[in-house]
């Protein structure tokens, strides 16, 4: 199974699980889109981290589908140094 994708930016990273919810529920990602209704390549964008913005109506259609909650498809990573204190 290919890893999780991610957006990178200065200060972190978004990471996209979709791949990982995707098999274990057996699902492809055709049959993800017909049923949130997006077209494939949207889809595949969001899969391989290449979005900048994900909607929430999309966001929730993809939740509602999956079965599982936004923190189970996407993960943050913060890449900005701790202060000094």
């Amino acid at each position: 199974m290919p890893p999780a994708q991610n957006s990178e930016t200065a200060n972190g990273s978004i990471t996209v699980k979709l791949d990982d919810l995707l098999h274990e529920r057996r699902m492809t990602l055709t049959e993800l889109a017909e049923r949130v209704g997006l077209t494939l390549a949207n889809l595949s964008i969001l899969k391989t981290g290449k979005a900048k913005a994900i909607r929430f109506s999309t966001l929730e259609a993809i939740c509602r589908e999956l079965e599982c909650q936004p923190g189970d498809l996407l993960a943050y990573e913060d890449f900005s140094e701790p202060s000094a204190g």
